[in-house]
């Protein structure tokens, strides 16, 4: 475990991961949450910049949300984030939906060259154990 100081107050605490905030910070932004959440839901077209002005958040947290897939954009809004493999801009989540389909299909053709086929058993497999006298 290391120790840390708190970006947000300055107080030290043992960092395990995730962002460098003490337990304290962290809930006071978790609290937040709802906030954020409403007000997005009351301002549609509204961008990230503007969210977090208004409700005191600091953007990579709003982003954080975004892609965990708590927090989602309107369809047909002018703001997102970016796809992380391609870059395309997405209303949530980390990947675009061509992405998620292209990573299936690879993690389904890895899983079918690693399965291997059972491999047939020699006669002498089948032999009997035999003990001398």
């Amino acid at each position: 475990m290391e120790v840390k100081n708190c970006k947000k107050c300055g107080v030290f605490f043992n960092f395990v991961s995730g962002l460098p905030l003490c337990p304290s910070c962290m809930k006071e932004i978790d609290d937040k949450f709802s906030e954020v959440k409403q007000y997005i839901y009351d301002h549609p077209g509204v961008g990230i910049q503007e969210v977090s002005e208004e409700n005191e958040v600091p953007i990579v947290i709003i982003k954080k949300w975004v892609k965990e897939e708590r927090l989602a954009f309107a369809e047909g809004s002018a703001i997102g984030v970016d796809c992380e493999r391609c870059g395309r801009m997405i209303l949530t989540g980390r990947f675009c939906e061509a992405c998620k389909a292209d990573v299936k299909k690879q993690f389904g053709n890895i899983i079918a060259t690693t399965t291997k086929q059972p491999e047939k058993k020699l006669e002498r497999d089948n032999a009997k154990m035999r003990f001398l006298k």
